[in-house]
């Protein structure tokens, strides 16, 4: 699985949700192995590893815990991938 089809996956979602919708990367996952779990569970950390890069490029937003994560980039806890406010 390639990147540009992580990261094209992440924004079509988003774009289909309401503006202050988010997402789970696991969503992003299924969505590219509906029907595969230990492949969808094996491509998280890619997904992850390109919602940061779209949220370093401020094309997205991490949170935790229903605000901003502090430290995307700790592998601890949940995240949810969120649109940049309009």
């Amino acid at each position: 699985m390639n990147d540009e089809r992580n990261e094209q996956t992440i924004l079509d979602l988003l774009a289909h949700r309401r503006p202050r919708a988010t997402v789970c990367p696991s969503e992003v996952a299924r969505g590219l192995f509906p029907d595969d779990e230990a492949a969808w569970r094996a491509l998280m950390p890619q997904v992850r590893a390109v919602a940061l890069a779209l949220a370093a490029q401020r094309r997205i937003r991490i949170t935790r815990g229903g605000g901003e994560a502090s430290a995307p980039d700790n592998d601890r806890g949940p995240i949810r991938l969120a649109r940049v406010a309009d």
